[in-house]
């Protein structure tokens, strides 16, 4: 896609009435969300409320049993190759090859770009600098979350899905994957946070989506959200418009 995206108006994002069922449970119930182009959209819900099924689908990870997908205006099943220039995914559990080196993984993945960011760029990111010549399975399990995230950011994407980016890390850390975060929006990259720390959220986020048992409850900023349950903050609104109570941070 173009830099006119913007311009043109076609969302970063576009999803109408996703379902998913794994045998009698129903993961995902009707769900439609815009994000536009540019915006920092969080997703919080408790544990099985369908976020994470939510974004796979969005990616083209999983296949939808109802409804549709639109990437950039690309459906990420059909025009996979097209998706996979410009959307970046870092996903709870990473695959990675265990006697690789930092290094070697982002040289790996850099080769499946035409124009890819520079490896010290990246590590400079993610504060991996000092560990560019460690294998990957000598690496703590913060690191490993960090190397995942830079992956995710290789092609330049243009759209960034994280999928609870900062569990597991220590502060520090946690402090420098919010300045990552912070560094996309800056160059206009699109990102959707699916985060349980409620602090991340309202720091990061330009909207907040609300999920509950695989429906969107309610989507605005944080300060509208709060306003429209009558709360104090954000995680009491997320009480008063869920009746639950969101898991504490890791």
């Amino acid at each position: 896609m173009s830099s006119d995206t913007k311009e043109s108006g076609v969302p970063a994002i576009e999803a109408e009435g996703l379902v998913k069922r794994y045998r009698d449970k129903v993961a995902v119930d009707g769900l439609s969300l815009r994000v536009d182009v540019g915006e920092v959209l969080g997703v919080l819900g408790t544990n099985g409320a369908g976020k994470t099924t939510t974004v796979e689908m969005i990616a083209g990870l999983r296949r939808p049993d109802r409804g549709s997908v639109r990437l950039l205006g690309l459906d990420p099943r059909r025009d996979r190759a097209r998706v996979r220039q410009v959307l970046g995914v870092q996903l709870q559990q990473a695959y990675l090859h265990g006697a690789l080196t930092v290094a070697e993984l982002l040289g790996l993945y850099r080769s499946f770009y035409p124009d890819p960011r520079p490896a010290d760029e990246l590590l400079e990111l993610v504060g991996l600098e000092e560990q560019r010549r460690v294998r990957f399975e000598k690496l703590s399990g913060g690191q490993q979350q960090r190397v995942s995230i830079a992956l995710a950011l290789v092609g330049r994407p243009q759209v960034v899905i994280l999928d609870e980016l900062t569990t597991g890390l220590d502060p520090r850390a946690r402090r420098r994957m919010w300045a990552t975060v912070e560094h996309l929006r800056d160059e206009g990259v699109t990102v959707v946070l699916v985060s349980h720390a409620m602090e991340e959220v309202e720091r990061l986020c330009d909207r907040v989506a609300l999920l509950d048992a695989g429906r969107l409850v309610d989507v605005g900023t944080p300060a509208a959200l709060t306003a429209r349950a009558g709360a104090a903050t954000l995680d009491d609104a997320f009480v008063a418009l869920t009746g639950k109570q969101l898991e504490a941070a890791e």
